[in-house]
C-alpha cells in the first residue's frame, strides 16, 4: 500500500512559485494566530499586485512590438512572393530585404530574449526582506482553524464551501482547487475523516466548473487513501478502480487495489473463523480507549460537547438561577467609584462571575492596540509537570505585555481594576492583550495553579492567582464567547466590557467551577486584555476562610 504523493505542479509554475516565495525559518510563522498580522498580509498582496500589473504591461508591450514586427515582416514578404523577379529587381526592395535580415532581425531577436520580466521579479525578492509572506505552517494553520470552525460550529461543508457561515454569505465561494487544498492539509495533519469531507466537496465542485482546478484523479487518490484510513475497505477499492479507469498505470493505485483486495480477502476470513464454533458473530470492539494520565487540557467528550453547544448559543443556565441575577450600579466601598459608580451585570452567583460595563473606553483601547502590536508573540501555556512556557495547538492566539510604568493610561485601568476588584494590583502581573486569529480559541482550562503543577508561577513568588479580570476590546461579529462547561455559562464579548471571578475559595482551593474556554472566532476580530490578580497582599483584602470549601480536587 502506498500513501498520496502531494500534488505535483509543472516545473514552470515550481520554478515560478519557488522564485516568488521567500525562505523564512519557522519562528517567523504562525501569521494564522492573530489576525493583526493578517492584516499586513493584504499590504503584501497589494504590493505584489502592483508588481505582478507592472510585470503583465512590460511583457505585453514586448508582444506588442512583436506582433507589430510580424505584420511588417508577413506584409512584405506577402508582397514579394506575388512577383520574386519583380519585386527583387527593384534595388530599395533589395536593401530592404536585406536590413530586415540583418539589423531589424537581430532587433528582433533582442526583443525576443530580453528577459523583460527579470526587474520585477528582483523586486520581489527585495520584498521579502519588508514585507510578511505566510509559511507552510501559517496554511496550515489556517486550514486547521477552518476546520475547527466547521466543527465547533456545526457548518456544513458545502454551505462553507460557498462563503456561508450561519446562513450569512461572507466570502465567495471555494473553487474545487481550494477544497482539494483543504483537504490535503487535513491528510498532511493525519486527520482523515476531514480529508474525506474535502476531498468530496472538491470532487463535486469539479461537476461545475469548466476550468478545472483541480483534478478528478488526484481528488480520487486521496479519497480514496483516506477512505481506506477511516475503515471503508470497500469503498476505498472502488475509488481506487474509478482511479485506474482514468490513470490505468497510476503506480501508487495499482499497489493500493492489491492491498485493499487482500485486507477484504482477510477480513470475509475473520469473519468466517468467528462463527466456526457454532455461535453467533462476535462483534469486534471497538471502544475508545481513554487516556490515563489527566492533564488540565484534555477533557472528556462530555464537557466537549457542552462546551461547543455553549459557542453555539445552544446552552445557558436554568431558569431558576437566572431570575435571580441582577443588574446594579456598585461603588465596591471605593471612595473614588462614590462619584461614578460602575454599572455591575451578575453572570453567576457561586461562583460569583459579574460584568462590569463601559469600563475601558475606545480612546484607551485604541492606545493600548497601539502598544501591543510590536511586540506580539504567539501565546503560550505553562506546562503542568515542567512549569515551561511552550506552544499548544489549544490555545491559538498572539499576546504581549505591558507594564504599568509604559504609559499614564496603562497605570489608569491597573487603578480601575484595583477599583473594581478591592484587591491589589501590586502583585499583580502586566496587563496582558490577546488578539485571536483565524478561529482563534483557548479549549478549557484553569487560569490557576492545581496542587500537583508545582513550579507554576514560582518565579513571580506571590502566590497563586486569586481573580481574573478580561477586558473585552472588542465586539464579535459572530462566536468568541467565554464559556464555563460545569456553569452552561457563555459570556459574549462587548467592547468596553470587563468579566471578574475569583479563581480561588478564600480557603485557598482552587475554584473549579471556573474552567472556561475562549470559542473560537468564527468572524469578526476578537481582542482582549486581562489581569491576573494574585494572592499575595490581599491578605487584609479577601481573608482567608478556615472552612473547607472546595472538598473536591479534581474533576
Amino acid at each position: 500500500m502506498q500513501l498520496p504523493r502531494r500534488r505535483m505542479f509543472s516545473p514552470v509554475l515550481l520554478a515560478t512559485v519557488i522564485a516568488l516565495l521567500p525562505y523564512q525559518p519557522s519562528v517567523d510563522g504562525e501569521l494564522f494566530t492573530a489576525l493583526a498580522d493578517m492584516e499586513e498580509l493584504l499590504e503584501t498582496e497589494a504590493v505584489l499586485i502592483t508588481n505582478l500589473d507592472n510585470y503583465v504591461q512590460a511583457q505585453e508591450d514586448k508582444l506588442m512590438q512583436l506582433r507589430q514586427k510580424v505584420y511588417e515582416y508577413r506584409r512584405e514578404h506577402t508582397e514579394a512572393a506575388r512577383d520574386v523577379i519583380a519585386y527583387l529587381s527593384n534595388p530599395v526592395n533589395a536593401f530592404l530585404l536585406t536590413k530586415r535580415l540583418t539589423t531589424d532581425w537581430r532587433h528582433v531577436e533582442h526583443l525576443m530574449t530580453d528577459e523583460v520580466g527579470k526587474e520585477f521579479l528582483e523586486n520581489v525578492t527585495s520584498f521579502r526582506s519588508v514585507l510578511k509572506f505566510p509559511s507552510d505552517e501559517d496554511l496550515n494553520g489556517a486550514a486547521v482553524a477552518l476546520m475547527r470552525l466547521q466543527d465547533t460550529y456545526n457548518l456544513d461543508t458545502a454551505s462553507l464551501a460557498r462563503g456561508v457561515l450561519n446562513g450569512v454569505q461572507y466570502s465567495t465561494e471555494l473553487s474545487a482547487g481550494d477544497c482539494f487544498e483543504l483537504g490535503r492539509q487535513s491528510y498532511l495533519n493525519g486527520d482523515y475523516y476531514h480529508t474525506v469531507l474535502w476531498m468530496r466537496e472538491a470532487m463535486d465542485q469539479l461537476t461545475g466548473e469548466v476550468n478545472r482546478t483541480a483534478t478528478k484523479e488526484d481528488v480520487l487518490e486521496y479519497l480514496a487513501f483516506s477512505t481506506f484510513k477511516q475503515g471503508n475497505i470497500q469503498t476505498a477499492l472502488s475509488m481506487t478502480e474509478e482511479l485506474l479507469e482514468l490513470v490505468p498505470d497510476h503506480e501508487r493505485a495499482v499497489s493500493n487495489k492489491v492491498y485493499y483486495e487482500k485486507e477484504l480477502q482477510k477480513e470475509a476470513q475473520q469473519k468466517i473463523l468467528r462463527g466456526d464454533d457454532g455461535s453467533e458473530e462476535v462483534p469486534i470492539d471497538t471502544t475508545t480507549k481513554m487516556q490515563k494520565e489527566a492533564t488540565p487540557h484534555i477533557y472528556d467528550s462530555s464537557e466537549r460537547k457542552l462546551y461547543e453547544q455553549l459557542c453555539r448559543g445552544e446552552q445557558q443556565p436554568p431558569i431558576a438561577l437566572r431570575s435571580q441575577l441582577v443588574c446594579r450600579y456598585t461603588a465596591n466601598r471605593s471612595p473614588y467609584l462614590r462619584i461614578g459608580p460602575l454599572k455591575l451585570e451578575e453572570a453567576y452567583h457561586r461562583p460569583y462571575i459579574v460584568l462590569y460595563h463601559d469600563v475601558m473606553s475606545d480612546r484607551e483601547i485604541e492606545r493600548i492596540k497601539q502598544y501591543a502590536r510590536p511586540r506580539f508573540r504567539r501565546a503560550t501555556v505553562q506546562n503542568y509537570k515542567t512549569g515551561e512556557l511552550e506552544f499548544a495547538n489549544y490555545r491559538i492566539s498572539k499576546s504581549a505585555w505591558l507594564k504599568d510604568a509604559e504609559d499614564e493610561m496603562i497605570r489608569t485601568i491597573s487603578r480601575r481594576v484595583e477599583d473594581m476588584t478591592g484587591l491589589t494590583m501590586e502583585t499583580a502581573e502586566e496587563l496582558q492583550v490577546v488578539n485571536y486569529g483565524i478561529g482563534g480559541h483557548y479549549e478549557p482550562h484553569f487560569d490557576f495553579a492545581r496542587r500537583e503543577e508545582r513550579n507554576a508561577f514560582k518565579s513571580l513568588g506571590t502566590g497563586n492567582r486569586i481573580a481574573t479580570v478580561l477586558f473585552y476590546m472588542s465586539d464579535v461579529t459572530q462566536g468568541g464567547a467565554t464559556v464555563f462547561p460545569s456553569l452552561h455559562l457563555a459570556l459574549w464579548p462587548r467592547k468596553g466590557t470587563a468579566a471578574f471571578w475569583h479563581n480561588l475559595h478564600p480557603s485557598g482551593h482552587g475554584d473549579y467551577a471556573t474552567r472556561h474556554a475562549a470559542c473560537p472566532v468564527l468572524t469578526g476580530t476578537k481582542w482582549v486584555s486581562n489581569k491576573w490578580i494574585h494572592e499575595r497582599g490581599q491578605e487584609f483584602r479577601r481573608p482567608c476562610e478556615l472552612h473547607l470549601d472546595n472538598p473536591v480536587e479534581e474533576f
